[in-house]
């Protein structure tokens, strides 16, 4: 494969994205990976239970796979948003290879121990962190820019596609071959992914000016903390997903307890959550367009909460798999309208770090709500605590109607570069251009203005902020007059403020500043950039 970003589709639609070679290759190599990433969930669940591990043990397999993206995916998007992405890719498949193929060793001669069988699931769950932020901020880089959105809907529909046959598969093969073989089936679906990923030889990583690690991830962190929609949408996932995980930490115990089900029962269990969900990936576009992505999340939590009461007290597998069925539907109601509007709302220049901390609520949120389940249903039993989760999952929807949800739509979230004014050199030694910069705008407000400035500035530092200002503030200059008003903002240094205007601001961020210009006119602007200055010597 030597493709690189194709600029048209010789098709439209939402399998448009599929005539592209690489993607299409990519996509079933993914699909195939997540197939054994399911089969692998299911094995190590139903070895657990096979050994009459407590649920709390169970429980954290879940945990075990999502607790790595709680610690390392932030640095994950920092890495995945500079360093060659197809590279980076390439060795963590090559390690997961070895790692599910040791996994498939011990688990045959009799090593496995639950402790170990955590552990190994840990590394696999590192290296899934390590890759996520880099392979979703690949996607937009081999499809034109108008089927993102398809490409994007068709990765949601190869995960609940691996959902509904990986769970089944894995039953199938546990009952006939052995847990070992399910393992190895993981490391070879890894085996794949790799091939292809080799085999794309096509691949040139964009051009990114580097910049330090630590900046870098201060940068990520910083937009997210300064822009209210994405926090507001960050919330909205960790009140769904913190009690809603209860259902996939305790349904093996269901399963073998209420249901008195086999492995393979388990599988069908899953199989039916799988077949809801890609369902639900095809009619979720029209019902968002007819109902809003607010109303949406807050419908599709309350199903989904009202499922797993269902399945949790009525200890019936025909009316179970209906409940599983439609709580699929939910399930991706939830999760892709959130991660699309994540996706969609987030600037180029920042979408893998964003991602990263999506990536960190959306597992991190797992790895909690699954530990809570398994604690507390140690002690209370497994159905109180199922049933209990739905209805605080219904209930979280309940922030919709409190809060209400973004205004999302006439946002311009398109790069709009705007040329520094009023700068006569630029820096050209290493400490001036790597100092901090302070950037000083002096603002004259007529005396019936003042609010109103007070206000739009207010919105002004904070897309100051977002786009890499450590601090902002607001000053009157006592010594001009009282129409005389400073904007004053340090960011870390000459090149992030150039940044600033040449990359991180939106057309939103420059519909801000014009609103400010609206009621003050222009403003007359100072940068002072820090040179660093040496200590004087005590003698002196």
């Amino acid at each position: 494969m030597t493709t690189q970003r194709t600029t048209t589709t010789p098709r439209s639609g939402a399998l448009a994205p599929l005539a592209i070679p690489v993607f299409r290759a990519l996509w079933i190599a993914v699909l195939v990976s997540n197939i054994g990433s399911w089969m692998q969930t299911v094995g190590a669940q139903w070895l657990l239970v096979d050994e009459h591990a407590a649920p709390v043990v169970v429980a954290l397999v879940q945990t075990a796979s999502s607790l790595p993206v709680l610690l390392i995916g932030i640095p994950a998007g920092v890495v995945g948003e500079f360093v060659d992405r197809r590279r980076l890719l390439i060795g963590v498949q090559a390690f997961q290879v070895v790692v599910g193929a040791a996994m498939t060793v011990l688990t045959a001669t009799g090593s496995m121990t639950p402790a170990l069988l955590l552990t190994v699931t840990f590394l696999l769950g590192s290296a899934s962190a390590l890759q996520l932020p880099a392979y979703q901020a690949l996607v937009p880089e081999i499809v034109p820019r108008a089927a993102i959105t398809d490409a994007a809907a068709l990765s949601s529909v190869g995960v609940n596609v691996a959902r509904a046959i990986g769970p089944a598969l894995a039953g199938v093969v546990i009952a006939q071959l052995g847990v070992p073989f399910v393992f190895a089936a993981n490391a070879l679906s890894f085996a794949l992914f790799l091939v292809v990923l080799v085999a794309w030889r096509g691949y040139q990583r964009p051009e990114t000016r580097a910049e330090p690690f630590v900046d870098a991830t201060r940068a990520g962190v910083r937009y997210v903390l300064h822009a209210g929609v994405v926090r507001r949408l960050l919330v909205q996932l960790a009140v769904f997903m913190v009690p809603a995980n209860a259902l996939w930490a305790l349904l093996p115990l269901v399963a073998n307890g209420p249901l008195g089900l086999s492995s393979g029962g388990y599988g069908l269990l899953l199989a039916a959550v799988g077949a809801g969900s890609v369902g639900g990936a095809f009619v979720m576009p029209a019902i968002r367009r007819r109902l809003g992505i607010g109303r949406v999340v807050g419908l599709t939590s309350v199903v989904f909460g009202a499922a797993m009461v269902v399945v949790a007290l009525v200890p019936s597998l025909p009316v179970v798999l209906v409940a599983l069925v439609i709580g699929g539907v939910a399930w991706i109601g939830v999760v892709t309208t959130l991660n699309g509007t994540v996706q969609a709302f987030l600037p180029a220049w920042v979408r893998a770090r964003g991602l990263a901390v999506y990536q960190l609520v959306l597992f991190g949120s797992t790895a909690v709500g699954a530990a809570l389940a398994g604690v507390v249903a140690t002690p209370l039993g497994v159905v109180g605590v199922l049933a209990a989760a739905g209805v605080l999952t219904a209930l979280g929807a309940g922030l919709l109607l409190v809060s209400g949800f973004p205004v999302l739509t006439d946002r311009q979230r398109a790069a709009t570069p705007m040329p520094l004014s009023d700068v006569a050199f630029v820096p050209d030694d290493h400490a001036a251009a790597t100092g901090e910069t302070l950037v000083l705008l002096h603002w004259t407000v007529p005396a019936g203005s003042v609010d109103e400035f007070r206000a739009r500035a207010a919105r002004l530092g904070k897309s100051r902020r977002r786009t890499g200002a450590r601090d902002w503030n607001l000053y009157r200059d006592a010594a001009t007059g009282p129409d005389a008003w400073v904007e004053a903002f340090r960011v870390g240094s000459w090149q992030e403020h150039v940044d600033q205007h040449e990359v991180r601001q939106t057309g939103d961020d420059a519909r801000m500043l014009e609103a400010v210009r609206e009621v003050a006119g222009e403003p007359r602007v100072e940068h002072l950039v820090a040179v660093g200055v040496s200590s004087p010597s005590s003698s002196a």
